[in-house]
């Protein structure tokens, strides 16, 4: 089995793990989870992490034919659809992302009032569970990871899984499950699949929040490593007890910083808003009396 080349790149504003990973053959290249800079206070976006991906890719002479999504973020912006215009004229890679998505569209359209023609066809691959397609002579598989989101998948590479926000390092543990169609009890079943792989494999994960003695974040550790250290989720913990536990911590968690201008955006693979305008929804006093302000 041929093992690809991976290039972890790490964005600390949002904890974030990209990954490049390419066939040493072809030198063909897909790209997951890239981020889009986002300046809340002054609501601007720029590019600075997109295109230091794009000067590893141009480094390494890789012909990037997929930019990959885990889930819908909301925690950062995607920079899919910025890297699909960069590269249009050389490789013209496509977008691709679970096919649960259109549930979290329809989702998150109602709550922010989004025009349906603004989903269609943002995303040129709605993979189905299990899908096989290669990355030059690699073959890549979906993985339907659900539990932190409904949409959620993995991407099986060799000896390889990108996860996304499913497991973390084992000393952080596991991901929230309060977001819209969110679950403990699925996600608790999406780890065991991570632990079905070979102990050997690697689990590539979404973020990293190093803490206490360990500054530098770590992009990866082996299934093994996971099933004998994960502080939620090591074998042996139960299901019961795992869900009561994270349904506990997840309800004093507070939403993330970039919640509401990822999933807008993300949900639109990586467009802006036709009209320019990002809604954020209000929070506390909107009525007096019985009289909305």
């Amino acid at each position: 089995m041929t093992s690809p080349l991976i290039h972890p790149v790490f964005e600390p504003v949002t904890g974030t793990y990209q990954y490049i990973i390419a066939d040493p053959s072809t030198l063909s290249a897909v790209i997951i989870d890239p981020v889009l800079d986002f300046e809340p206070a002054r609501n601007t976006i720029s590019t600075t992490t997109a295109d230091s991906l794009l000067g590893i890719v141009a480094q390494n002479n890789y012909k990037v034919t997929y930019l990959l999504e885990t889930h819908a973020h909301a925690d950062h912006l995607t920079a899919s659809r910025y890297l699909q215009l960069k590269l249009q004229q050389s490789t013209n890679p496509k977008t691709g992302i679970g096919k649960r998505i259109v549930q979290v569209q329809q989702t998150f359209a109602e709550k922010y009032g989004i025009e349906q023609s603004e989903l269609d066809n943002v995303f040129d691959f709605l993979w189905e569970d299990n899908q096989t397609f290669h990355i030059g002579e690699l073959e890549a598989k979906v993985v339907h990871l659900p539990g932190h989101t409904p949409d959620h998948v993995g991407y099986l590479i060799g000896g390889n899984i990108f996860c996304g926000d499913s497991l973390f390092i084992p000393d952080v543990g596991s991901a929230r499950c309060d977001f819209p169609g969110g679950d403990a009890a699925q996600l608790y079943r999406s780890v065991q699949t991570l632990f079905s792989l070979p102990p050997y494999y690697r689990i590539y994960t979404g973020h990293d929040y190093p803490s206490g003695d360990r500054k530098e974040p770590i992009p990866y550790t082996t299934v093994a490593e996971q099933q004998e250290r994960n502080k939620h989720l090591k074998v042996g913990t139960t299901k019961e007890d795992f869900v009561n536990w994270r349904q506990e911590r997840d309800s004093g968690l507070g939403e993330p910083r970039l919640l509401h201008q990822s999933l807008q955006v993300n949900i639109r693979g990586g467009r802006l808003p036709r009209s320019g305008m990002l809604v954020l929804p209000l929070k506390g006093v909107t009525e007096v009396g019985g009289v909305k302000l």
